[in-house]
């Protein structure tokens, strides 16, 4: 577990198992290599990284970051930001704003500036302390190392546990980060973090805050970018344009993914069944414009024990049944085929706000017998998102119908709006609280 010189032999083994003493560990290691005894077991991107910090006039014993905005001008600037199309969805994913919540979503641009952040009096309170507020600069050279930081160097999701962190006052604190990408340009235009006590974090941080990621950039390809130009649902990406003006055919994929029986047709022909595994690798394709190389489908698909070398075997077989519809390095959907899945077409209902019409087209939920930790996330989202807007619709009597479909069978938030609308001596709020009830005594069961 550790060496005589307090130096981390299996991190690994400790972050999840034994976070205490894994925080006490990482503490004697962050001292040594701030004394110039670097700790040969930390990984040497975090030490340049602490290198640089320093470099920057970062005090680790109590330093402050400084503030580009006061909360209430960042609070502001954020309402024109291109994100805060997307924010609400984020925080009904991300957020726990209960009496108990002790994590905090956070949103910055992209440069680091905190402009968003939600959680519970208790989270928002020992933010305060550390001065984690809107405006406040957390790239590397406003405040150190730290996963926001980190997410914008490296471009890629990032995980600080405890003393990781340079600065001390932030030891008590886990964080995971990764960039948001413009889906049409790939440019960073901020970072999504949640933060929390360092006994708070799981081994499913990180595959939520991706989750989150891809949700973001889903919703981003209908807001304006900052031109005007904006994709609408169903348009071709950059690079299906080029293949257009190319005079290239295109063929059209569409997966069936809703239920449990998921299919995939080329071209509106035989509708071929998928075994769950390879509907699950195709969901996650769908899901990412710029594609996942073989090691993150490996994690996404089957954890800590996936390989690279399994989901090369399933691309195979995906191909024998559906032809060359997906490019490798990284693994991506060909330029020469047009995807549609029917979750997609419930998304782009909703996204032009025909919710009667994404509730028709929404029969079940997403891919229902897996239990894949991503799916799951997915999943989630899109339900969600149809329940949202069918609450916000005004419409009591598709609140009452959503309300009484295994989607919404258990949304007391929708049956209470529409008992509101109806009165709650109306007998349909009567029916559909009945079979709320069932419901939960069936989950405590």
């Amino acid at each position: 577990m550790r060496q005589g010189n307090g130096s981390i032999t299996h991190p690994s083994d400790l972050r999840f198992s034994a976070p205490a003493e894994y925080a006490r560990t990482l503490r004697a290691a962050h001292e040594a290599t701030i004394s110039g005894n670097p700790d040969p077991h930390l990984p040497p991107s975090l030490i340049k990284s602490w290198q640089r910090s320093l470099a920057l006039g970062i005090n680790p014993d109590q330093h402050r970051p400084p503030h580009r905005h006061e909360v209430s001008e960042a609070r502001s600037l954020s309402a024109g930001h291109r994100l805060a199309a997307v924010m609400p969805a984020l925080s009904q994913l991300l957020a726990d704003e209960t009496v108990t919540g002790r994590h905090l979503l956070i949103v910055t641009d992209h440069e680091g500036e905190v402009l968003w952040r939600v959680g519970s009096k208790q989270a928002l309170r020992l933010a305060d302390s550390l001065e984690f507020v809107e405006g406040a600069d957390w790239s590397e050279s406003g405040v150190g190392t730290n996963a926001i930081s980190e997410a914008l160097v490296t471009g890629a999701p990032a995980q600080l546990f405890s003393a990781e962190h340079l600065v001390r006052t932030h030891h008590e604190w886990a964080c995971t980060a990764s960039p948001i990408r413009d889906p049409l340009t790939g440019e960073i235009v901020g970072v999504l973090d949640v933060s929390g006590p360092f006994e708070s974090v799981t081994p499913d941080s990180l595959r939520l805050v991706r989750c989150g990621v891809r949700l973001a950039e889903e919703l981003l390809k209908s807001v304006p970018a900052p031109g005007g130009g904006v994709r609408r649902p169903g348009q071709p990406a950059l690079r299906d344009e080029r293949t257009l003006r190319d005079g290239g055919a295109r063929e059209q994929l569409l997966l069936r993914l809703l239920g449990d029986s998921p299919s995939a047709a080329l071209d509106g022909g035989t509708r071929r069944p998928l075994t769950l595994r390879r509907a699950e690798i195709l969901a996650l394709l769908a899901s990412r414009d710029q594609g996942w190389s073989a090691d993150e489908l490996a994690y996404e698909i089957h954890g800590d024990a996936g390989t690279g070398a399994a989901i090369r075997t399933e691309m195979h077989r995906i191909r024998s049944i559906l032809g060359d519809v997906v490019e490798a390095n990284p693994y991506r959907f060909s330029p020469t085929v047009t995807v549609v899945t029917d979750a997609s077409v419930v998304a782009g209902h909703l996204r032009e706000g025909r919710v009667a019409e994404a509730f028709a087209a929404y029969p079940a939920k997403l891919l229902t017998r897996s239990t894949n930790l991503a799916v799951g996330f997915m999943r989630d989202e899109l339900n969600l998102a149809v329940g949202a807007s069918v609450r916000s619709s005004g419409d009591a009597g598709l609140m009452l119908q959503w309300c009484t479909s295994d989607m919404g069978s258990s949304d007391t938030a929708t049956a209470a709006a529409a008992a509101a609308l109806l009165g709650p001596g109306d007998p349909r709020c009567q029916l559909v609280s009945a079979r709320m009830d069932r419901v939960d005594r069936e989950l405590r069961a």
